[in-house]
């Protein structure tokens, strides 16, 4: 048994064992009786001298008690260590734009007695940061990063962050300043669009010191479509109706000098494709169907028929499950690739008797109760030192979220830091909601951060149970690899849905997170959606129009919903499906999810009369264009030929997809089949403009070093991560006092005393039995013990 006391701060005493003080008072007593023993006789020494005989064993005997206890002390002490700096410079592309620094910088360091290590970690098209820093950190060590943390290849800066974290490494940056101006161009937008329908394409501009607006000109086949002028990270947009089949060309070219002249000129290629063929199936007469024809070349049916081969999807609307025709064929043209929107109304869902209907294995809804039933949560609160300041937040928006859930879940509890603690066990949340309530108020934090520990630690709360994890942090993890875990959560049936809290939320891990489970991402402020997912009917939702549940997919990215129908069918969203968008009250208007090797989506929304109510007016209209688009899914899926080229640009490799009977053959691409009748291949482009491979033309454009400039908010994350600094290149004195700081180490040092007990004993002893032997030889006694 140890017992230890702390005597002042830093410095603690104890002892190993307690069991040799049962053998003093046998020893002391057994001394005495020795010692008093023959008192009184002729030959006796005097009492005086007894008693210092008796007092000088005991000591001894204590003595040799306390070293067989194990005595020792354990302190805290700074010691000194040897200073010193890496400083990594990046000489890529993007830091063109900056003078070089470095030189003066490390006669600056080294000027304070403190040597430097130089390194690159980046040249040309090339910013292998993350690489750089992993390969130079070392214990306790500061490394000086000279870069704008644009990582164009290797490892990310996120990553290193972990390893940093894990030797106790410094990361500091130096932020030069620009007096250069520097601008790049980009286009984002549809590759693949279809005639006679309008598609929309966004111009972009990044840059670093740039005083006033440039001016862009947009051209689609050589012609000018628009022109105008952007600031940085501003944009302009140009609608555009492709009438002609066949590959287009949209270039937007920037003016005015500036560093570079290669990211002045962004090339888009276009393939247009004729209308998909949809076959819209209903019984009436509804505006659906003149909406639809607007954007595909529509076929009208009142029953499904035998042959689907023709249609990329299917439109049902208001269709009673008697009057749906060959559902065999249409569940067998979903699971083969096709897809299926399916309308609600007065005579579908529940009115329509789909619940005993062969369509309701497709439907992502399952006909019923919309409030919803039962489900297991477990809510995650990260309690570690980086949440530590904002611990109140975190609570106050952990309270929030079980204010969201309906009494009918299943709600448990996990806190996290480093380690994973079981705040509340799973149990009905109706009635332990105020005795989950007082546990969350009750957290206190600290400890590093490592959410993958929590992930596992909320999967092992629900045990069995497939659930939700709702995780509430600041994602700034230092440790574990959380995607990963997400990622396994989400195939074994438990999703994640994270809620960023705190001053500075790593909103991109946040968001990994959640994606990697099939979850979603809210603010802290956005909670009152969750009412949606888990709120039943204690926790009813209530708004004023349609509210998006599930934001950024492609189906709800870039939408804006002012309608509010009046009705909607009565469903809940089936486990694994996609709950895009709610009805005022709650209930589920629009869902998705993957059947077979095709998409089906659910829109049980609707208004008297099925006008959809507003559903088809703009701005509403584009959330119905993207449901049916996303069931379309890839117009190009049936043709043959190079049915897809991703985004190209120079020097890095770029994926081309060919689909038919037999591998195609190219210069500089090597194909390997990865379906039936599909064939991938991989090149890299060495030119950038317009270019043709296989008989399709794609663009090619400047490569992704020259597309942003300026500090990035990934290096900002990883010196915050480990404690570090941002610098100016004139402080290098300041990082000297840095890494002469961090060099300076407190350890913790224990030292065992048993062998001074032991010495000291055997001292005192000799020390007796020679003073007693001093007085028999000098006369002072005649007795043999030499005591007087």
């Amino acid at each position: 048994m140890t017992v230890s006391y702390t005597l002042a701060e830093g410095l603690t005493v104890g002892v190993e064992h307690l069991w040799p003080l049962v053998a003093l008072p046998v020893a002391v007593g057994l001394l005495a009786y020795l010692v008093r023993r023959g008192e009184g006789g002729p030959r006796s020494a005097s009492n005086r001298s007894r008693r210092l005989l008796l007092a000088s064993r005991v000591l001894i005997v204590c003595l040799l008690v306390l070293g067989a206890m194990g005595p020792y002390t354990v302190q805290t002490r700074e010691t000194p260590g040897e200073p010193g700096v890496t400083l990594l410079t990046d000489e890529s592309a993007s830091m063109g734009v900056y003078p070089n620094t470095t030189d003066e910088l490390v006669q600056d360091i080294e000027g304070e007695g403190v040597p430097v290590t130089r390194a690159t970690v980046g040249s040309g098209p090339n910013s292998r940061i993350g690489d750089g820093v992993v390969a130079n950190l070392q214990e306790n060590g500061t490394v000086v990063v000279v870069s704008d943390g644009r990582v164009t290849d290797g490892r990310s800066l996120s990553r290193a962050a972990e390893d940093a974290g894990a030797l106790n490494a410094t990361v500091h940056s130096v932020r030069p300043q620009s007096p250069r101006t520097e601008h790049a161009v980009a286009i984002t937008g549809p590759s693949t669009v279809s005639r006679g329908v309008q598609s929309q394409y966004t111009v972009s501009m990044q840059g670093v010191s740039v005083l006033e607006p440039v001016p862009v000109e947009v051209t689609i086949d050589g012609e000018t479509v628009t022109e105008g002028e952007l600031r940085p990270d501003g944009t302009l947009t140009v609608d555009h109706t492709f009438e002609e089949i066949g590959s287009h060309r949209v270039t937007a070219t920037l003016s005015g000098d500036d560093e570079y002249a290669r990211n002045d000129v962004f090339y888009k290629s276009v393939r247009v494709v004729e209308q998909p063929d949809v076959l819209y199936v209903s019984q009436g007469q509804y505006p659906l169907r003149n909406y639809l024809d607007s954007l595909y070349n529509v076929s009208t049916a009142s029953s499904v028929p035998a042959d689907l081969d023709d249609y990329s999807a299917v439109v049902m609307q208001d269709t009673p499950s008697g009057n749906i025709g060959n559902a065999t064929a249409l569940q067998d043209f979903v699971i083969n690739g096709g897809g299926l929107v399916v309308a609600g109304g007065d005579n579908a869902y529940e009115n329509g008797g789909y619940e005993t209907s062969q369509v309701a294995s497709m439907l992502p809804v399952r006909v019923g109760n919309a409030t919803g039933g039962e489900s297991n949560i477990v809510i995650l609160v990260d309690v570690s030192g980086s949440a530590e300041s904002g611990l109140s937040i975190q609570k106050a928006v952990a309270l929030d979220v079980l204010d969201q859930l309906g009494d009918e879940n299943q709600v448990g509890v996990v806190a996290f830091n480093h380690n994973a603690y079981r705040v509340s066990e799973m149990q009905a949340l109706g009635q332990n909601r105020a005795e989950t309530e007082d546990k969350i108020r009750r957290l206190s934090s600290g400890g590093a951060t490592d959410i993958a520990v929590g992930l596992q630690g909320a999967d092992e709360l629900l045990g069995d149970r497939e659930g939700t994890i709702i995780l509430l942090s600041d994602g700034q993890d230092r440790l574990g690899p959380p995607a990963a875990v997400a990622n396994q959560l989400g195939r074994e049936g438990t999703r994640v849905i994270s809620v960023g809290v705190g001053k500075r939320v790593g909103v991109a891990t946040m968001r990994q997170i959640a994606g990697e489970s099939g979850g979603s991402y809210f603010a802290a402020d956005e909670t009152e959606r969750l009412r949606l997912l888990f709120g039943g009917s204690s926790r009813r939702y209530q708004g004023e129009n349609l509210t998006i549940v599930t934001e950024d997919t492609f189906i709800t990215s870039g939408v804006e919903l002012t309608a509010n129908p009046g009705q909607a069918n009565n469903v809940q969203v089936k486990p694994g499906a996609d709950y895009q968008v709610a009805t005022a009250d709650g209930k589920p208007a629009i869902t998705s999810w993957r059947f077979g090797l095709g998409r089906v989506v659910s829109i049980t929304a609707y208004d008297s009369g099925n006008t959809m109510g507003g559903l088809l007016d703009r701005p509403d209209s584009l959330v119905v264009t993207k449901s049916v688009n996303y069931a379309v899914g890839d117009p190009m899926r049936t043709q043959t030929g190079v049915i897809a080229v991703g985004d190209a640009r120079v020097g890095s490799p770029t994926t081309l997809t060919y689909q038919g009977e037999n591998r195609p053959e190219a210069a500089d691409i090597s194909f390997r089949q990865v379906g039936d009748g599909r064939y991938r291949g991989e090149f890299t482009p060495r030119e950038a403009g317009y270019q043709t491979t296989l008989d399709t033309e794609y663009a090619a454009n400047y490569p992704v070093e020259y597309g942003a400039f300026g500090p990035s908010e990934a290096l900002d994350a990883l010196i915050e991560a480990t404690g570090g600094q941002t610098f100016s290149p004139s402080q290098g004195e300041q990082i000297a006092r840095e890494a002469r700081q961090k060099s300076t180490r407190v350890r913790t040092v224990r030292e065992n005393w048993d062998w001074v007990a032991l010495l000291s004993a055997l001292l005192l002893f000799t020390g007796e039995v020679v003073a007693r032997r001093v007085q028999v030889y000098r006369g002072h006694t005649s007795l043999e013990s030499g005591l007087p």
